[in-house]
């Protein structure tokens, strides 16, 4: 199965992207923290990092209610895809925005 939930905070303005079809795609950064104690006991903290792309409704919600480090929970899918950048062939994996919920 391939689901993914994430919350978090936009870290990236949405960049609004209209593909060749006419479709338009929203694609933002978006942090996620991790609380753990490390060997020592000690509290620690970890941020990652996770691309995401919205289709259909999203892109109109994030349009109109985007505000930088807005808190959100995402759901959706891992997907994988390449891409050339001049003659390099490059490989990316993004979460596919199913489901978004303001926080």
């Amino acid at each position: 199965m391939n689901h993914v939930n994430l919350i978090g905070k936009i870290a990236s303005a949405p960049k609004f992207v209209e593909l060749e079809n006419g479709r338009k795609i929203a694609q933002f950064t978006m942090s996620t923290t991790e609380h753990f104690l490390d060997s020592e006991g000690k509290q620690k903290k970890k941020s990652y990092w996770h691309r995401l792309t919205a289709w259909g409704k999203w892109v109109t919600i994030l349009d109109q209610h985007y505000t930088e480090g807005m808190q959100l929970a995402v759901e959706g899918k891992l997907v994988s895809r390449f891409y050339r950048q001049g003659i390099e062939r490059k490989h990316i994996v993004e979460v596919e925005v199913n489901d978004i919920i303001i926080l």
